[in-house]
């Protein structure tokens, strides 16, 4: 059985995921971590579990998710990993925390591809990759069929769904991401979002606006 933790980081409010099993290896999605204070949060969370870094996962490339993969790549010499379609996104970091009058640091590219179907494994546990474009256009959700969750970064929120008027938003492809592929997923399925807090799949299908 996995477990997950939410840490919330950086001025847009990120939250960065932390998931582990009773082998004590874990998976790091989305490090928002922006300054050393919040580094040293991160670090201190994982130390005092126990916990052995073994991934890097990015569930897209907007700047604020990807704040801390410099930190987090070479604190625990991990890959990158993300979708192919997120590295120009990425590339753009500075110039995005720009118009958000952010100074953000470049981003080291990806270093290991995930595509639509992998699998990713750690320790006892595996979660399943589903691309779900539109917000960005590498956006992807990791999803748990055993553990009843899924960590879907910008996607879907708890009544709401991710911007796309942003660069490269698609706001019908991320309509009909959503509807083919996260809410026919069991109803029961807890939704951790990339910001906000927490919702299901059953409360999205009843109570989302953009759902209807």
């Amino acid at each position: 059985m996995m477990n997950i933790a939410c840490l919330t980081f950086n001025p847009v409010q990120v939250n960065t995921y932390v998931i582990w099993d009773e082998t004590l290896e874990c998976v790091i999605i989305d490090p928002g971590c922006s300054n050393s204070s919040e580094e040293q949060q991160l670090v201190d969370f994982i130390e005092n579990k126990g916990l052995s870094p073994v991934r890097l996962l990015n569930t897209h490339g907007h700047f604020d998710h990807i704040w801390g993969n410099n930190f987090v790549s070479k604190k625990w010499n991990l890959d990158i990993e993300a979708h192919a379609f997120s590295q120009e996104i990425m590339d753009k970091g500075p110039s995005q925390g720009a118009m958000f009058g952010i100074d953000v640091p470049e981003a080291a590219p990806i270093s290991k591809e995930i595509q639509e179907g992998d699998k990713i494994h750690f320790g006892n546990s595996t979660l399943d990759t589903l691309h779900v474009p539109g917000h960005e256009p590498g956006s992807i959700v990791f999803y748990s069929a055993s553990d009843h969750f899924m960590v879907c970064g910008d996607v879907l929120f708890n009544g709401s769904i991710g911007r796309t008027d942003l660069y490269k938003g698609d706001y019908e492809q991320l309509i009909r991401g959503i509807k083919t592929k996260v809410i026919i997923l069991p109803d029961e399925t807890i939704i951790y979002s990339g910001h906000g807090v927490s919702t299901s799949i059953e409360n999205e299908k009843r109570n989302n606006p953009f759902l209807q």
